[in-house]
């Protein structure tokens, strides 16, 4: 099994990048829980929500494709852009990947 890295950037004031191993077949959501990172999954991680919404800076190639189903909840995220994704559908399949979280507190009820 190959290990990768992600680069994990936050639009939160404050919070500083940080780089962790990934391994093939992980999700991007999978690495933030296992590193005590807030990135919210309502429905579990399993594509049923929009929660864990991010955009994929560099990389794009290197996780599975977007599903239909993904992209319709992509549509209902925050501030969708053309880079979003769902970070528990961001599966690792070949190389590094840069992504950025949005921040999370307008989830938390700051």
């Amino acid at each position: 099994m190959e290990i990768y890295n992600v680069k994990i950037n936050f639009e939160e004031a404050g919070v500083q990048p940080v780089e962790l191993p990934i391994a093939e077949g992980e999700s991007v959501l999978d690495v933030c829980l296992e590193n005590g990172i807030e990135l919210q999954h309502n429905c579990g991680g399993v594509c049923g929500c929009s929660t864990c919404h991010i955009y994929v800076n560099k990389g794009m190639d290197n996780v599975q494709e977007i599903s239909d189903k993904e992209e319709d909840f992509i549509d209902r995220a925050v501030n969708p852009r053309i880079n979003s994704r769902l970070g528990c559908q961001c599966v690792m399949i070949d190389g590094n990947i840069e992504v950025t979280i949005p921040d999370q507190s307008q989830f938390l009820g700051h």
